[in-house]
């Protein structure tokens, strides 16, 4: 099993690959979970996909994805099978977490208007849904519903982009929440204290290949090989995780849209020190109300703005940055 779905009349279910043999939508199964634990169930519905369309069909053979529906209690690595003395299947390593940021309830000014489940409870209930289709996340609820809604959640994940994925989709679902900056999780391994450490593989034309060589020495980001090709350099690299935070913008930027960036984890190594990653100062309202063109008009010479004539502002709120440093 490598994933859970759910289905708003049918419940909890399981899609799975099919490894050996062909199962039937009536079939009485036995689960064995990845701690070893074995038990039996009965299938009701069978699903196959046509392109991106789910089908119910009576039989699917090896090889096929299939989605189960009738097991209440099955997890992701655990095992399914009509034969009850069958081995299971090796479960997959997933990769621990490298950040983590805190989520809390929205308490601005503005809180309210952008998103329809705003409470502490809301957010609590999925991201405990989100817990049992997403393996490589973790949750700290800080004990649970007893604290007050300023408490926060920790969540866990493996890089930006993986807490980024959920973010995005709690928003479009409706969720308003404020959100911490990442923070890199670290290890005291033998009395050294010890960060993530990722391989960084880069496709850029050759006129960019400089810059981002440059930019991610900077990072702390060792060069370990370059690959030249037609027109493009392949650069790889071994970078701490904290020293690539916020660089994905960066590099839309540096490449003007052209380059490819992917990592991966590799290990926990000893700890770089601290990397400083931007030298721009922020950029912050004294007054609440609306901005106009003739307030910005200055500003806008100082740094890049995030807001626009005619936006609401409130006394402390980030509307830009300066590009010299220091906070305005």
């Amino acid at each position: 099993v490598f994933n859970l779905a759910y289905d708003n009349f049918l419940g909890r279910m399981a899609i799975c690959r099919i490894y050996k043999g062909t199962l039937k939508s009536n079939d009485q199964v036995f689960v064995i979970t990845h701690e070893g634990k074995r038990y039996s169930s009965k299938l009701t519905k069978l699903f196959t996909f046509e392109g991106t369309v789910r089908k119910e069909t009576g039989k699917a053979p090896a090889g096929d994805i299939v989605m189960l529906s009738g097991i209440p209690d099955i997890y992701i690595g655990d095992t399914i099978s009509t034969d009850e003395n069958v081995q299971a299947l090796p479960s997959i390593n997933i990769d621990e977490p490298t950040i983590s940021l805190d989520f809390v309830v929205n308490d601005s000014p503005f809180a309210g208007r952008d998103g329809k489940f705003v409470t502490s409870r809301q957010i609590r209930e999925r991201l405990e849904k989100e817990l049992e289709v997403n393996v490589g996340l973790k949750v700290d609820f800080h004990g649970g519903d007893d604290l007050p809604a300023q408490a926060g959640i920790t969540v866990f994940g493996r890089g930006e982009l993986h807490i980024g994925i959920l973010l995005e989709n709690m928003r479009r679902e409706g969720f308003e929440l404020q959100v911490s900056q990442p923070k890199v999780i670290t290890k005291n391994i033998l009395g050294v204290e010890n960060e993530p450490f990722e391989e960084v593989v880069i496709d850029v034309p050759d006129e960019y290949a400089s810059t981002i060589i440059s930019k991610l020495n900077e990072r702390r980001g060792i060069l370990m090989n370059i690959k030249q090709e037609t027109g493009h350099q392949r650069l790889i690299f071994e970078a701490p995780t904290g020293g690539l935070l916020g660089y994905r913008g960066q590099f839309v930027v540096d490449t003007k849209g052209l380059g490819i960036f992917s990592s991966r984890f590799i290990g926990f190594r000893p700890f770089e020190g601290v990397i400083k990653t931007t030298h721009l100062g922020a950029m912050v309202s004294m007054a609440k109300g609306k901005c106009l063109a003739f307030a910005l008009d200055n500003l806008q010479q100082r740094g890049l703005l995030y807001i626009e004539p005619g936006d609401e502002v409130y006394d402390g709120m980030v509307i830009g940055n300066t590009s010299k440093g220091e906070d305005l």
